[in-house]
């Protein structure tokens, strides 16, 4: 006490956050084209909105800004006790621009909060490091984050994530859900495994089963680490070459991002009353993840469609003279594309048929 109390006494090591920001600093730049303001480490992002430049792909007379927010969940606690937190990142992103997409908006750019006890430079860069691999992927700019050191609020070792992205789309080519009708095509796009949601769940079955992230699932071919881990899909790159080909021709009618709650809950979301989704149930093979944890956790079948994706993680509207060429487009970007069903007279719900 004779030389005084310093904030590292505290438990904030400012000069560790220091050495992040220069471990991450080339895998933000890369995320940054003409657009984005030379300002790194000031204490906001600069984007530029000037069109006379022409540096967005394409000319906008009525833009509208959509914007959205969220986490990675408690898939987090799997990352961390793994050490595997680069593949949180890219779920951290996904999380959001697959949210910003269903509105036809593309991203503009990201911005992140992680919030620990003590940072470690190498493990919390490396998280970062993923947020701007799958913000490239994207073509979208990580504008700034935050960092924030909180001593005796965070276990030691753990940290949270949040993330907010912003995106761009002309007014009249919005996609609300609003022109979907009697007879459109539902195509759903697969994903990659559980995605980010349901993690509470799928947590409670390991702790049941006894299994630790290193532990293998032999009918899954891998350890919980490599089958838990599996990052989030990102939508945006795949959908928005479909809504570039067709411009402002009205053929995706509704879009639908299937996070917590499921298809049943997710999809009505974007139709309007009076519809309702018809979907073949045959007509995509649920992965076995999810039949795994259905029977290791004793798992009502009504429960695992109201929490998991079960292998569909983004869902179309689509008109049904297009569907065939929409499914192409997509197919040619990397997608597998199920023919789930179609919009039928109904109340307002998903059927299963």
């Amino acid at each position: 006490m004779a030389k005084g109390l310093t904030y590292k006494d505290s438990g904030v090591d400012m000069e560790a956050g220091d050495r992040m920001v220069d471990e991450i600093r080339s895998a933000v730049e890369r995320t940054h084209g003409p657009r984005v303001l030379d300002l790194y480490g000031h204490f906001a992002g600069a984007f530029s909105l000037d069109y006379n430049e022409r540096l967005f792909k394409r000319n906008f007379k009525r833009p509208v800004l959509v914007a959205g927010t969220d986490g990675v969940g408690t898939k987090l606690r799997l990352a961390i006790d793994a050490g595997r937190v680069r593949t949180v990142g890219q779920d951290l992103v996904a999380m959001c621009v697959n949210d910003i997409v269903v509105l036809g908006a593309e991203p503009i750019f990201f911005l992140d909060y992680l919030a620990t006890g003590r940072v470690d430079p190498r493990v919390h860069a490396d998280a970062v490091i993923g947020i701007a691999e799958a913000c490239q992927a994207c073509d979208c700019a990580l504008l700034g984050g935050e960092t924030a050191q909180m001593p005796g609020f965070y276990a030691a070792g753990d940290f949270d994530l949040a993330g907010f992205a912003v995106g761009i789309v002309e007014k009249n080519r919005l996609v609300t859900g609003r022109r979907a009708r009697e007879g459109d095509a539902l195509l759903g796009l697969a994903s990659s495994g559980v995605h980010s949601n349901g993690y509470s769940l799928v947590r409670k079955i390991l702790e049941v089963q006894g299994l630790k992230v290193g532990d293998e699932i032999a009918e899954l071919g891998g350890t919980v680490a490599d089958v838990f881990l599996a990052p989030t899909r990102l939508y945006p790159p795949p959908v928005l070459k479909v809504l570039h080909y067709y411009g402002t021709k009205q053929v995706v009618h509704g879009m639908a991002h299937i996070t917590g709650g499921g298809i049943p809950g997710n999809l009505p979301r974007v139709f309007p009353k009076g519809l309702e989704a018809r979907i073949r149930k045959n007509s995509w093979t649920v992965p076995p993840v999810f039949e795994w944890l259905q029977k290791a956790g004793d798992v009502p079948a009504k429960e695992m469609w109201s929490v998991f994706n079960m292998g569909i993680g983004f869902v179309l509207i689509v008109s049904p003279y297009y569907a065939d060429h929409v499914a192409e487009i997509l197919e040619k970007a990397g997608e597998t594309v199920y023919r789930l069903g179609h919009m039928a007279r109904g109340a307002g719900e998903v059927v299963f048929v």
